[in-house]
């Protein structure tokens, strides 16, 4: 089995972003109008090619907006639809600020977000997170809030959480060993960092939902990054460096969605073009390496 291919939208509802060039990529202006007829650009190119999982984040600027505006009942009967919780956006439409988001994983901000998640989306979305759970997150240890997320999910929306950082293995194996809410995980995987894959395997096996991200490791995999030896190396096998990094991810047995973070229609259709490939061992980081180089990259 391989992966679907789904879109992201962390590019797309807020004017800076981490990924290389991303002011390049966005209307000059990167106005909200702009970006809400480009993020509906996109979802449209998407839909057309039969990409049927969107995903969202009450964090990513007014994404969720923007996709709530471009859903019909037509289309949302036919699309899975993923959002996260516990982050506020906080950079009133700026790009050039010191601070993007703020993060919150308690369950008053569940109780303040569920609802605008609602309103922006027209609905409940088909699976819910919590927004990039690290180890120095309360949420696990927090009985109110589970059961509050186990009532989400008898409820039929499916919970789960985001994982990030060199120890997302750590944190995802904690939230298996509860058995709680979760069945549903979001995690950062790449030819770059790849330490997370027995983690998604496990969780794979236990039933859980398997979503990866920043498979072009925010550009790093991409002809963006200029001259590096895994360009090089899809150069030489005839293939974008973007479509080898997702086809690298799509591969995985474990994974069930491979989301594109595209925010040009000519990067969404060369992610579209991926061809499944192995891990590529050869180019993987050490997490620590990964991660300290990630989180240097300018908000642009």
């Amino acid at each position: 089995m391989t992966a679907s291919i789904g879109l992201g939208l962390a590019a797309l509802g807020r004017p800076g972003y981490i990924n290389l060039g991303h002011d390049e990529d966005l209307p000059p202006a990167r106005a909200v109008d702009d970006l809400r007829e480009r993020t509906h650009e996109l979802l449209e190119q998407a839909w057309k090619a039969g990409v049927r999982y969107f995903d969202a984040a009450r964090s990513y600027g007014i994404a969720e907006i923007f996709l709530g505006e471009w859903l019909t009942p037509e289309r949302r009967e036919h699309l899975t639809i993923g959002s996260k919780w516990g982050y506020t956006y906080v950079a009133d439409w700026r790009h050039d600020v010191d601070t993007h988001e703020v993060k919150d994983h308690s369950l008053a901000t569940f109780e303040r977000q569920w609802p605008e998640t609602l309103q922006a989306l027209g609905g409940a979305p088909d699976f819910y997170l919590i927004h990039s759970l690290t180890s120095d997150s309360p949420a696990l240890g927090d009985a109110r809030l589970l059961d509050r997320l186990r009532q989400l999910a008898d409820d039929g929306v499916r919970v789960g959480l985001s994982t990030s950082g060199p120890h997302q293995a750590e944190t995802l194996r904690a939230a298996l060993a509860l058995n709680g809410p979760f069945t549903a995980v979001q995690a950062t995987w790449n030819v770059l960092e790849t330490s997370v894959g027995p983690a998604l395997q496990e969780a794979h096996d236990a039933g859980w939902f398997v979503v990866v991200k920043e498979a072009v490791a925010n550009g790093r995999l991409t002809a963006k990054a200029g001259d590096t030896p895994f360009n090089a190396f899809a150069q030489q096998h005839g293939v974008a460096p973007d479509a080898l990094a997702i086809g690298a991810a799509v591969g995985q047995p474990w994974a069930d969605v491979v989301l594109s973070g595209a925010s040009t229609a000519e990067q969404l259709e060369s992610n579209l073009a991926y061809r499944v490939a192995g891990p590529l061992d050869e180019f993987v980081q050490q997490p620590d390496e990964y991660w300290t180089e990630r989180s240097a990259l300018p908000w642009v």
